[in-house]
């Protein structure tokens, strides 16, 4: 494709509008372009990835025995409200009516329309398993669209769902789903991890997320580097590494603290560490009961995890009662009878910690359990942090951040008993399907492979997703010799089906070194002064800056070498 002939609005300058180097990058290259808040328009470039990365999940899909269909994009209201999801989907769901002021939306996920297929079609245990699939956009209404197209409101997404007589035969699929994720990721030439995780409004009994590593992703992941434990921030099972006392207990002090209200403050007014601080989080039950968890000042409370020790679902305290209980100064000893409290495990241990006094501008130092207060239990709820250790192994644990770009899970029969989607067993029995579900995010992927590979010049495609393998610059377009060794070296490079971009404008060079960089094709060729006189082309490669020159009647059996390892 010569440059002139194509579509390739590149920018200079960062978009205000940018929060991440990968949306940066996405818009400056001209991979996409802003229509609203959280929706794009995929350019010529970008449509390229995005059908390069399809290609790949489709191949490996197929492979693992899936079926490729199309669903239908408008889903009505009854199926949701069948499996109860239409009002817990809340408003990240895009609904409308249709002349008939009949509900429907668009559909954020298909379990529901797949599920009803299954209740339509499969009415044998000898039809099973059978694992579908489509390659289609999602909408969901996200609160606060960001980051580009890794939050978006309209995405691209993969998603697969399986239909197995049994638990042993859903694993089965399961596994194959797996391991083909496995191989999507590895295909797509980015490091990766895989860590259980929350099945959320999907639901199910169990989950895996695969996570492109990135400084700059939203997910946090802790790892352990010795047994090879792996999960999610917040589904992670550790132990508190909790320092050993090497003091007496202390006299407790009510101190002036005026306006010190959270921990960083008091931190730097009291001149001690965060882990020296027990904060007295107060949060209200469903009831209205009050219940207040005490946690270690470096750590944050996981209300999930509060609520299930707390045996209720929680939430934050109603504003009329902050003034009451002395928020930000809230702490066990002198409170409230009525009150619950709960503490962390990550505080057993602590002695002469500092905690609020219960009375405006006071904290308590010197504070300790058992002598100057009590608790009606402990748990573990909070998240881990730098320094604690792996729950099976005993080995510190370490975090890395990274990008969701896919998820599995095992639903089990959670949408097959609510739409009554079921099949006849070897004995005639009426069973309800056990089902999974498999989804990855194809446009998720465009980004997350920018945000892991890429410099301050650009973007850096791995060979396997690259807009193009190869990209010929000629260095002065008003040289007629350059351009016609040029113009040769296209159509070679044509003919042996590389899929090469010719920059053939008539501008300066370093704007097309830079646009170049920019748009991060693996591959460049340079036709300069020495391909002219010595006939020799400069190759440069995107990723490390490595370059060689090879004769130009090398060159076709040279690119025959890299088109062949970049398949590999």
């Amino acid at each position: 494709m010569r440059f002139t002939q194509y579509y390739i609005p590149t920018l200079k300058e960062d978009p205000s509008e940018s929060e991440l180097r990968s949306h940066s990058l996405s818009l400056r290259a001209g991979l996409i372009r802003k229509v609203a808040s959280g929706i794009y328009t995929y350019l010529p470039l970008g449509l390229r990835v995005l059908r390069k990365i399809e290609n790949i999940v489709r191949e490996e899909m197929n492979r693992a025995g899936a079926i490729e269909l199309m669903l239908s994009v408008i889903q009505p209201s009854d199926l949701w409200q069948k499996s109860e999801r239409w009002d817990q989907y809340g408003p990240e769901m895009f609904r409308l009516k249709d002349r008939n002021q009949r509900d429907f939306c668009l559909g954020p996920t298909h379990e529901e329309l797949i599920t009803y297929l299954a209740y339509l079609d499969l009415k044998s245990y000898k039809e099973l398993p059978v694992n579908l699939y489509q390659i289609q956009t999602k909408f969901r209404d996200e609160i606060r669209p960001r980051y580009g197209l890794l939050r978006a409101r309209e995405f691209i997404m993969k998603d697969a769902y399986s239909f197995c007589k049994n638990p042993e035969e859903l694993d089965e699929v399961y596994q194959a789903m797996y391991k083909a994720y496995s191989r999507i990721t590895e295909r797509l030439g980015l490091e990766y991890l895989v860590v259980e995780a929350d099945t959320g409004l999907i639901g199910g009994s169990f989950s895996h997320e695969f996570i492109i590593l990135a400084e700059q992703g939203e997910e946090v992941m802790v790892l352990c580097p010795d047994c090879g434990y792996s999960a999610k921030q917040e589904e992670a099972i550790f132990k508190a590494g909790n320092k050993s006392p090497e003091e007496d207990k202390k006299e407790l002090k009510m101190v002036h603290t005026p306006e010190v209200s959270s921990i960083e403050k008091l931190s730097d007014f009291l001149g001690v560490a965060a882990d020296s601080i027990v904060k007295s989080l107060v949060m209200e039950g469903k009831d209205g009961s009050l219940y207040a968890f005490l946690v270690s000042g470096e750590r944050e409370l996981d209300i999930d995890k509060a609520s299930k020790v707390a045996r209720t679902e929680l939430g934050m305290v109603d504003q009329s009662l902050a003034h009451d209980l002395n928020l930000g100064f809230f702490g066990p000893i002198g409170a409230r009878e009525d009150i619950k409290f709960f503490a962390d495990n990550s505080i057993k241990g602590k002695i002469n910690f500092i905690i609020g006094a219960n009375k405006r501008d006071h904290h308590y130092i010197n504070a300790n359990y058992g002598r100057d207060f009590k608790v009606d239990d402990w748990g573990s709820f909070t998240y881990p942090v730098e320094g604690d250790w792996c729950k099976h192994c005993g080995s510190r644990l370490t975090f890395k951040k990274g990008i969701e770009i896919g998820h599995i899970f095992k639903l089990g029969t959670k949408y097959s008993r609510k739409l009554e989607a079921s099949f006849l067993d070897k004995d005639g029995k009426r069973m309800p399907f056990q089902m999974g579900c498999y989804g990855i995010g194809v446009s998720r992927i465009m980004s997350a492979a920018i945000e892991q590979l890429s410099d301050d010049d650009g973007i850096i495609w791995p060979e396997s997703i690259a807009p193009f393998d190869a990209e010929i610059i000629v260095i002065n377009a008003d040289d007629e010799a350059m351009v016609q060794a040029a113009d040769k070296i296209y159509g070679q490079l044509c003919d042996m089906d590389i899929d090469v971009l010719y920059d053939d404008r008539n501008i300066r060079a370093g704007i097309k070194f830079k646009d170049a960089s920019l748009i991060g094709i693996p591959v460049r060729l340079i036709v300069g002064k020495n391909t002219v006189q010595k006939g020799i082309v400069e190759l440069e490669f995107r990723k490390g800056r490595q370059k060689e020159e090879v004769e130009l009647k090398d060159l076709p059996q040279f690119m025959a070498q890299i088109k062949q390892l970049q398949k590999t």
